[in-house]
C-alpha cells in the first residue's frame, strides 16, 4: 500500500511572505465566532487591518452580534484573502487565522496611533470610529491555515507571520 502524502507543505520564505500580504493587503474579512446566545457558529463581514506591530485589527460595533459573541468568548477566526475576477475562486490564495480578541480600551495611550493609522486605509470610517459604541480589537493569532492554491496548503506558527 502506497503511503499517503502529507497534504500540508512544510512552510517556507514564499508561504511565509504570501501569508503575511494576505494579512497586510486585507481590508475585510470573514469573522467566525460562537453566537452568544445559541453557541452555533456564526460568521459576519468585519472590515481589518494591522496595528503597528502587524497583529490584525477590527472596528466594531457594541451593537453587532459578533462583539457580543467576542465579549463572551474571545475564541474566534478570521478568513482573510479575496478571490480574483477570474477563475474559479477556490484557486485564489486565503489564509484563515485562529484569534483571540483582546478589546483595545478607550482609554488606552495606543489608541490614538491605531486610529490614526486605520483612517489611513479606512478613510470612510471617520464617520463612526468615534462613537462610544465602536471599539478597536486586537485579534492575537494563536495560528494559521494559509492555501495558497491548489496543492499549497501550509500550516503556520505566530512567528512566521511576524512582519
Amino acid at each position: 500500500m502506497a503511503e499517503k502524502r502529507n497534504p500540508i507543505n512544510e512552510t517556507d520564505d514564499e508561504a511565509r511572505a504570501l501569508a503575511r500580504r494576505l494579512i497586510d493587503e486585507a481590508r475585510t474579512g470573514a469573522l467566525a465566532v460562537l453566537h452568544p446566545d445559541t453557541g452555533a457558529p456564526f460568521v459576519s463581514r468585519v472590515a481589518v487591518g494591522t496595528d503597528a506591530d502587524g497583529a490584525p485589527v477590527t472596528l466594531i460595533s457594541a451593537l453587532a452580534v459578533h462583539t457580543r459573541a467576542l465579549r463572551s468568548d474571545t475564541r474566534a477566526a478570521l478568513l482573510l484573502g479575496e478571490p480574483g475576477l477570474k477563475g474559479d475562486p477556490l484557486t485564489h490564495p486565503r489564509i484563515t487565522l485562529s484569534v483571540t480578541a483582546q478589546f483595545l480600551d478607550p482609554a488606552d495611550p495606543d489608541r490614538e496611533a491605531l486610529r490614526a493609522r486605520w483612517l489611513e486605509t479606512h478613510p470612510k470610517s471617520q464617520l463612526y470610529v468615534d462613537f462610544p459604541d465602536f471599539a478597536f480589537v486586537r485579534l492575537q493569532v494563536s495560528g494559521a491555515a494559509l492555501n495558497g492554491g491548489f496543492g499549497k496548503a501550509y500550516e503556520l506558527t505566530p512567528a512566521e507571520l511576524m512582519p
